[in-house]
């Protein structure tokens, strides 16, 4: 601990963190920096630097880092069609790679001697967090106090922070554990660690509504790609994060993406949750659509069977900054260079219904495809075909009625 003269700390402004600030002056006598990234989580910033300050930190770094976080970790996980075990659209999965990697980068900068995180040891985020940390700055000492201190609860949390005048905005009423930024939000504990409740979607949903409360007239909406990029909503350009914005607002209000699922957490346990990702529900409904129409069977079949579910553990278990990350993104964009073109939806009370899609690089051909007659397609050659498909079926079929002789 003596040696430890200078920690920046991963900084949200909540409880844990907040505690964290003077159990680290006391335990270490140390010099804190808070470092707070802007991922999209809007209100839950403000007020942040006063606050950091009043804990006792030195000083803070309020980083804004939504386009990087859309356009390098969004983005490439949507073209790989990554869904983590068939629901979760990775919201707080790929959130902590790029806040650590600029933690790290603020900690080399500020010459610090270790970096400091608010994760439990029962969640995934540690893992996230360090594999980053890791990746850019190996050497570096990474102190994690809930692996450390006697704090057991979050009473006694509220009892540390009341203890030393930390302000704080949480009561000892209990409130779900929730992540929040431009992707997703998500809802943990109380009454949903039990998967036998049904959540009350009236208290629990933020960004959406339920499926009941939606409009009972549908809204369409037209997402053009370029490139497997999403570039514009209903003819008109955006960047990336007003995209996301601009679709929150259509899929929430339609009752879109919220999911309840039982996970398989990386650390070994199964945790349950509800989460809300209208816009990104959107999306990947859009981008898939697109895809079936401009690749190919063979490379579309090995994309989904091979890479997606490959991608979702990486992305899940936070190896973004690995080897084999980087090369399924490499495989990833060899396939998007052809998914371009402009899908519109019908979105009406939780439903997401494909009204059109259409692209220059179509490989649909209705000359070929047509039930009427054709000149392009000899119906004859399908004997041939299935006799040699079917050929080893055939040869067992005959050596089991052989058999039984």
């Amino acid at each position: 601990m003596d040696s430890i003269k200078k920690v920046v700390l991963a900084y949200s402004g909540g409880l844990d963190t907040s505690i964290i600030i003077p159990w680290l002056k006391e335990n270490y006598n140390c010099e804190v920096i808070a470092v707070a990234a802007d991922v999209g989580q809007g209100e839950e910033l403000s007020g942040l630097k006063e606050k950091a300050i009043k804990t006792g930190a030195s000083k803070i770094y309020i980083e804004d880092l939504k386009k990087e976080f859309v356009e390098d970790f969004i983005f490439p996980t949507l073209k790989a069609g990554a869904v983590y075990e068939n629901q979760y659209l990775l919201g707080t999965s790929f959130a902590r790679p790029i806040i650590a990697k600029r933690i790290v980068e603020i900690a080399l900068a500020e010459g610090a001697d270790a970096i400091a995180h608010g994760c439990t040891g029962k969640g995934n985020d540690q893992v996230r967090f360090e594999l980053t940390i890791k990746a850019f700055a190996p050497n570096m000492k990474i102190i994690a106090p809930w692996r450390i201190w006697d704090i057991k609860s979050r009473d006694e949390e509220i009892d540390y922070a009341e203890s030393r005048n930390v302000p704080i905005s949480v009561s000892r009423e209990t409130k779900y554990s929730k992540d929040k930024n431009i992707w997703h939000l998500s809802h943990e504990g109380l009454d949903l660690e039990d998967p036998a409740n049904e959540p009350d979607y009236d208290k629990i949903l933020e960004m959406s509504v339920s499926p009941e409360k939606a409009p009972d007239k549908p809204t369409y909406v037209t997402i053009s790609f370029e490139k497997g990029v999403p570039v514009a909503v209903d003819g008109v350009k955006m960047d990336g994060v007003s995209l996301i914005r601009k679709l929150n607002e259509l899929g929430g209000a339609n009752g879109i993406g919220i999911v309840d699922m039982v996970e398989n957490r990386l650390v070994g346990m199964k945790s349950r949750g509800v989460y809300e990702t209208p816009g990104g529900a959107i999306l990947y409904k859009a981008h898939q659509a697109l895809e079936t129409l401009t690749l190919d069977r063979d490379t579309m079949h090995y994309k989904q069977q091979m890479v997606a579910g490959r991608f979702s553990e990486l992305v899940y278990y936070g190896q973004w900054f690995t080897p084999l990350r980087e090369a399924l993104s490499a495989f990833v964009e060899t396939t998007q260079q052809t998914v371009t073109g402009d899908v519109k939806l019908k979105l009406y009370k939780g439903n997401m219904i494909l009204a059109s899609v259409t692209s220059p690089y179509s490989l649909y051909d209705e000359e070929i495809a047509t039930f009427d007659e054709d000149e392009v397609y000899n119906q004859k050659d399908a004997e041939g075909f299935i006799n040699l498909f079917g050929l080893p079926i055939k040869v067992k079929a005959m050596k089991d009625l052989k058999n039984k002789k």
